[in-house]
């Protein structure tokens, strides 16, 4: 990958080991001393690292701390990081953050809680009432532009400093503010409503006497609240009773997790058995509940009632909670508050966006402090010439005020409408509908990006999941043969209604005597395998049938009997994953269909019409770190228990019987680009299942290390299971992906594709994507724990030359851990990166990553919930709304409605901003650098009404067409080194302002010195000209727009010299002196305005022709 990068030894004993905990330490350290490290040497730069794992973590720190210290740091920067520091400090001690605890809730008592607990407030507001003048004025203030021409303004105040009229200084000024300060105060007075609307939904109270109805704000914790069908949930609750009979209701968690599938959750099952509703007040009861967390797919608690003998003790987990912001979707529910306000899940998962700066500002910025150099240097330069005579600091001051000018306030004026504009057009552009601009702020970064971060599925995928492949071992069928599996099931099921459960498990209830036995000894058929497949994935899975007929699910009309709700045409399933919808969807097609299911509860329809009930005894929903799903039913008809189980390959291979199929199959259908499931069964005994169930029951109600107990109670059951079937499911990709992809990467874009997929299905994705073009090798990251494998693994891949990296997030962690940079490094010589496995932080923490180590701008781009935190943490985040909700889309500086839509967003819009707003800078400073010695009323309309709408239709010009921009993308990496915009394009707008401003002055002088008076009149009329000229010589593209303002500011210049003619005289030093307008009519004044303006305009562009001649930009060349 990179030969020249050397490499250097890592020292086992270091000075500065307690960088980690001890913990950390102790896992890692047995293995690495045993590792032959020396023999491994890793850096990359040749400063020789002599220390431990610990120097690479905090290498950029390490690096920082060196440079400190001095005058100079101090001048340049240190100051800020000290202020800062005290600040952070004083803040800490005056607003400590209170401590969270676990707590004991009564139910219906909140007068019973020891502690007092956070208001049920949402507040959304960056300011309030006392902190908004000063909070805006100091984001304001924060960069030099604007703190500069807050000086200069004060200075006028002063009599001795004075220049000029008050209102050339505070006018400009006091409009910047003003605009600012009406655009964050509308921003806030809506927040305010929008909270205002939140806090003030009433919600129904559950009290002694009855209903009471309560403000969402005054809900406390341990107070009883009803929350009604299609309802927002207004606080983390237990669920405790609902309407539905069945005891469970469905919520919809888009708001929350971005996710927009109904999830299922159950009421307490003491709660639920209860008569009434006012019996909830006639128990004795109390909730133990964790102390809140960041994680919202996990809870630990326990429900007891101490009002009878023996106390009634239930466990809680996630499926018992109702967290704030999610939307009950079935039924009525009543819960017990347990967090409130800051300390529910929705707000502790609320990052707030920082308010992101654009690279052009940053660099206008740099810029602006390098004119205020120049600027004192001169005003040095002429009090030097006096002699620093008399009052020579004040004189110095003066001169300071004097070339004010030379740093406009009209350019923040400019960019910031600028800016609006860009992203009005943007929004109406009808190549790329129902694009929206929610951060106006930054539109030029869409043209400086380097590194595109993305997910994958509903990004790169259409997250809809077809069936594709069911592989039995021996045989396997696609969708061209499942007409064949169809055919079996109706043939099976049409023997009659005891044989088929006979003939596919080998012997009707014997498996329920002899599970281990019957299984492995008996040749099944073809025909009973594929039964026995279809048959499991019918039964394993998360899926309920909703019935849009019907609302709700509800057991009194779904039964064997009302077989017309069964064959309703409005029936649609919901789950927590797409992939189990699409299996069930499948079976339901070749015949096996799921009718219903409650908690307990689950039936089949057969395609003779026949409905098999099976009793849900146990089930295991799917996790992360298990990677597998599992469920205990009892058939009705038979009595038989089984156990079934589906999940990765990586998972269940060490759980199933042994085969020499599986693993090969495995890598067969993830080569397609197919997400696989391995699916299994095991029959159990009477005696084996309670056994199973008295060890499961009791590691719920344990309090510490429940997760870990029932883990080890379940894998106990997971042994020797009988391996059905492999099915493969296709992630469909989105429309133009592959097209998109290739558009950005031949303009120089590195993508990243960031997923929690597993390795061998985002390898698929990024292959069929042509994220990996067709003749780059893919270097698989292997698996690594420790500092000793990290060693070799690098090594390894430093060998390799243009290759795409795959690696997943646990070695990615290790690897940070201890080769930060070196990682950083050789992964960003990388022409793509495929992260697999990655969590929401994870994505975030690659994002700071490649900002700290490579100083280029990012993008990131998603469509779920947990997308969210990479977009916000990225210079430029785009959201796509997607199946996943609109959570992504809402956080980003930028929405979309489809992928392919950024290819013209980047290529067409961000260049042309980055563009327009780098001529629009440069040309306002010019204007200003020209104009700094003239004073008075004329400067004003100079800067304004003369040539403000030439200089601001710049916004509309455009160096090559959206359609040539599309073709060759490569024009793109250009925009990406920042040359439009430097301190060498700076310097040669100073040197025009320079030449030009002297050729006006003295041209002026010489030509008319007979006619001094008339001074002012000649030489402004040869400064408009010329900046009109300039325009005009600047523009690429022209726009009617463009004609119009060049003839407007004319007219309005040609107007001025009529009627404000006083001002264009010397009447104040020479009382009468005035301009004369039958001068301005005679040939002479014409043609030696002329003569100035074409001296000061000609040699300009006979340049500009011999550049553009002799070494022509890119893109002329594609215009020509």
């Amino acid at each position: 990958m990179a030969d020249s990068i050397p490499l250097n030894p890592v020292r086992k004993n270091s000075r500065r080991i307690p960088y980690y905990n001890s913990a950390r330490l102790s896992r890692f350290s047995l293995e690495d001393e045993l590792s032959n490290l020396d023999e491994m040497p890793l850096m990359m730069s040749e400063e020789g690292f002599e220390n431990d794992e610990s120097d690479y973590q905090t290498l950029p720190r390490a690096r920082a701390g060196q440079r400190r210290g001095g005058l100079g740091w101090f001048l340049l920067g240190g100051w800020k990081l000290l202020c800062g520091s005290c600040c952070d400090c004083l803040a800490h001690v005056c607003w400590r953050k209170k401590e969270l605890k676990a707590r004991t809730v009564w139910l219906g008592c909140p007068e019973k809680c020891e502690e007092k607990f956070p208001k049920n407030a949402i507040k959304n507001q960056k300011y309030n009432v006392f902190t908004f003048v000063p909070g805006v004025l100091y984001q304001q203030f924060k960069f030099f532009l604007n703190l500069y021409f807050l000086v200069v303004a004060c200075s006028q105040f002063v009599t001795s400093l004075k220049i000029g009229y008050l209102y050339t200084y505070w006018a400009p000024l006091g409009f910047v503010m003003a605009v600012t300060m009406v655009r964050e105060a509308v921003d806030e007075v809506r927040r305010f409503q929008r909270d205002k609307e939140m806090n003030s939904q009433l919600y129904s109270k559950l009290t002694v006497r009855g209903k009471v109805q309560v403000k969402s704000s005054d809900i406390q914790v341990g107070d009883l609240v009803i929350v009604e069908k299609n309802q927002r949930i207004p606080a983390d609750m237990i669920f405790l009773r609902t309407s539905e009979k069945t005891g469970a209701c469905f919520i919809r968690t888009d708001q929350l997790d971005g996710e927009t599938d109904w999830k299922l959750k159950v009421a307490v099952g003491c709660t639920q058995r209860l008569p009434a509703v006012g019996d909830l007040f006639s128990i004795s009861a109390h909730v133990y509940a964790q102390k809140p967390q960041l994680d919202i797919h996990s809870f630990e608690g326990n429900f007891t009632r101490d009002d009878c003998e023996p106390q009634i003790h239930e466990s809680l987990s996630i499926e018992n909670t109702l967290w704030a912001s999610t939307v009950v979707a079935s039924g009525t529910v009543i819960g017990v508050v347990i967090y409130t306000g800051k300390e529910t899940r929705s707000v502790l998962n609320t990052s707030f966006a920082q308010n992101k700066v654009g690279l052009l500002d940053l660099e206008l910025n740099r810029l602006t402090k390098a004119l205020f150099l120049a600027q004192v240097v001169l005003s040095v330069v002429m009090v030097a010439l006096q002699g620093f005579v008399g009052p020579w600091f004040r004189n110095l001051f003066r001169f300071v005020v004097l070339f004010s000018y030379i740093i406009p306030i009209s350019l923040r004026v400019n960019l910031d409408m600028g800016k609006s504009a860009y992203g009005w057009m943007i929004t109406k552009d009808e190549n790329i509908p129902g694009t929206v601009v929610r951060t106006s702020t930054i539109p030029e970064e869409l043209g400086r990006l380097v590194y595109l971060l993305t997910d994958k599925t509903g990004t790169l995928t259409q997250n809809e999941m077809i069936f594709k492949r069911l592989h039995l071992g021996t045989v396997s069928y696609g969708t061209d043969t499942m007409d064949e599996i169809q055919s079996h099931i109706i043939q099976s099921y049409a023997q009659g209604p005891s044989q088929p459960s006979a003939g596919a498990a080998a012997g009707g209830a014997t498996p329920s005597r002899k599970p281990q036995t019957s299984g492995p000894k008996i040749r099944k058929s073809v025909s009973s395998r594929i039964h026995e497949a279809v048959k499991a994935i019918a039964l394993c899975h998360n899926v309920t049938p909703v019935y849009e007929s019907h609302p709700g699910v509800n057991g009194e009309t779904e039964s064997a009997e009302a077989d017309q709700d069964f064959s309703d045409d409005n029936r649609t399933y919901q789950a927590s994953s797409p992939d189990e919808v699409a299996l069930v969807r499948w079976t339901e097609s070749v015949g096996l269909t799921l009718v219903n299911r409650d908690l307990t509860s689950l039936q089949l329809k057969t395609p003779s019409g026949q409905i098999l009930s099976f009793h849900i005894l146990q089930i295991f929903p799917f996790t992360s770190e298990s990677k597998r799903m599992g469920i205990i039913v009892r058939e009705e008809s038979t009595g038989e228990i089984s156990f079934y189980m589906k999940g990765a390959d990586v998972a269940m291979a060490t759980i199933v019987q042994y085969n020499d199929w599986l693993e090969e199959e495995c890598g067969n259908m993830a080569r397609e680009g197919l997400r696989t499931l391995v699916v299994a069964k095991k029959g159990l005994s009477e005696e084996q299942y309670q056994d199973f169930e008295n060890r499961y029951n009791q590691a719920k109600l344990s309090i510490h290390d429940r997760s870990l107990k029932v883990a080890a109670v379940v894998e106990s059951l997971e042994r020797e299971m009988e391996l059905l079937c492999l099915t493969g499911v296709e992630d469909q990709l989105q429309a133009d992906v592959r097209p998109t992809l290739e558009l950005l990467r031949n303009a120089g874009i590195k993508i990243w594709m960031l997923t929690g997929d597993k390795l061998e299905t985002a390898t698929c994705i990024a292959k069929s994507s042509h994220l990996v073009s067709r003749n780059q090798e893919i270097h698989v990251f292997r698996p690594v724990s420790n500092r000793g494998e990290a060693h070799l693994e690098l090594n390894a891949f430093r060998r390799k030359h243009d290759c795409t990296l795959v690696v997943s997030g646990d070695s990615l962690e290790v690897c940070l851990r201890y080769y930060e940079h070196e990682f950083v490094e050789l992964a960003c010589q990388c022409p793509a990166v495929v992260c697999c496995r990655c969590s929401p932080t994870q994505k975030a923490q690659i994002v700071r990553l490649l900002q700290r180590h490579t100083a280029n701008r990012t993008c990131a781009i998603g469509d779920g919930g947990n997308d969210v935190s990479m977009i916000q943490a990225a210079d430029c985040g785009i959201g796509i709304e997607g199946k996943e909700g609109k959570q992504a889309s809402l956080a980003a500086d930028f929405s979309i409605t489809q992928f392919r839509h950024i290819g013209r967003l980047l290529m067409v819009h961000g260049r042309n901003s980055y563009k327009r707003s780098a001529a629009l800078g440069q040309f306002v400073m010019h204007r200003g650098m020209i104009i700094s010695t003239m004073q008075g009323f004329l400067m004003v309309g100079y800067a304004t009404i003369y040539t403000m709408f030439p200089v601001f239709s710049l916004v509309l010009d455009q160096d090559v067409k959206p359609e040539m921009a599309l073709l060759y993308p490569e024009l793109y990496k250009d925009l990406t080194k920042g040359r439009s915009l430097s301190f060498k394009t700076f310097l040669i707008w100073v040197l025009i302002s320079v030449y030009q401003g002297g050729i006006l002055m003295y041209g002026a002088l010489v030509l008319f010195e007979s006619e001094f008076v008339h001074v002012v009149a000649i030489s402004f009329t040869a400064l408009v000209l010329t900046e009109l000229l300039m325009v005009a010589l600047t523009i690429r593209t022209w726009h009617w727009l463009m004609v119009l303002a060049e003839f407007f500011s004319l007219g309005c210049y040609l107007a001025s010299l009529a009627f404000l003619n006083e001002y264009f005289g010397i009447g104040r030093v020479s009382p009468g002196a005035f301009l004369d307008l039958t001068f301005i009519t005679t040939w002479p004044f014409l043609w030696k305005v002329s003569a100035i303006t074409l001296v000061s305009c000609l040699p300009l562009y006979i340049l500009k022709y011999l550049k553009r001649k002799f070494s022509p930009p890119s893109y002329s060349k594609l215009s020509t």
